[in-house]
């Protein structure tokens, strides 16, 4: 075990804890110099076209400049409102049927085998018929096919999520309840739903980065002119590598803010909640 003396005190290296904040800091310089070192070495050889698969972190930058801050607006403005729509439908179906399962209990297993069927078919199948489906949206609109993926992305997670945390209510605050008279609804209004808080925060963070990506999954499939997947698209047919990357990393941004922006949220909201402790 490795110790430093210091003031007559015994510090153990294992004991130190970085602020989280610096912790991410570090890992996300430690990324960046690794990408850095391997597309500079072993990634560096030029492909068909004479595009390095593989960018630089300069070059995605100097990409970043060249397409200009007006590109990604418009077309992050797209997927934001399709992840949005979707993640406001999704999960307030998600948390609907939860509520419902335990005011009508025997609705449970209908309730988790239809989560489970939106979780297992795979996304690009459902894709596929939605576009059969679902007219083609005006440019500039959001493309219903993204949004009703956005929805089905999230809808697995907040269900199982809000289930858990309704069932680890209080037995005895419920059995009070009971015996005063008190309905399966007033279970769930008045205990339920506060014990279930941190659990259902926790599964609204976790579906935000879902909502966006089934919102850029969507795009691929719905036949839309703007939009992070559009403009992917666009970028590899043109083999724009440096570009390609900036809107995956702009994409990875985007849906760190959003999940970062609910942790707040969860910690304002219930801060007894060591899941949305930092």
């Amino acid at each position: 075990m490795t110790t430093e003396q210091t003031a007559g005190r015994t510090i153990r290296w294992e004991d130190i804890r970085l602020p989280a904040w610096v912790t991410g800091v570090i890992g996300g310089i430690t990324v960046i110099v690794a990408w850095w070192i391997l597309a500079s070495t072993v990634f560096s050889n030029v492909g068909p076209g004479g595009v390095q698969a593989i960018p630089t972190p300069i070059q995605v930058v100097q990409g970043f400049i060249a397409s200009g801050w007006e590109f990604y607006v418009r077309n992050f403005q797209v997927t934001l409102a399709e992840a949005g729509i979707g993640y406001l439908w999704g999960n307030v179906i998600a948390l609907l049927l939860s509520g419902l399962v335990l005011i009508v209990p025997r609705l449970e297993g209908v309730v988790m085998q239809l989560a489970i069927i939106t979780y297992c078919i795979p996304i690009v199948a459902i894709g596929l018929l939605l576009v059969v489906i679902i007219p083609v949206p005006k440019a500039g609109e959001p493309s219903g096919t993204a949004v009703v993926l956005a929805a089905l992305s999230v809808f697995f997670t907040t269900v199982v999520g809000a289930l858990l945390g309704l069932k680890a209510a209080d037995k005895a605050s419920l059995d009070l309840i009971t015996v005063y008279g008190g309905s399966r609804f007033t279970q769930l209004r008045k205990v339920r739903l506060i014990a279930a808080l941190p659990a259902i925060l926790n599964a609204l963070q976790i579906a935000v980065p879902a909502a966006f990506l089934g919102a850029v999954l969507g795009e691929f499939f719905g036949k839309v002119e703007l939009g992070v997947g559009p403009a992917m698209i666009a970028a590899q047919q043109a083999l724009n590598a440096p570009l390609v990357w900036g809107l995956a990393l702009a994409s990875g941004a985007v849906a760190l803010a959003g999940y970062g922006l609910l942790g707040l949220v969860a910690r304002a909201i219930a801060p007894w909640s060591k899941g949305a402790q930092k």
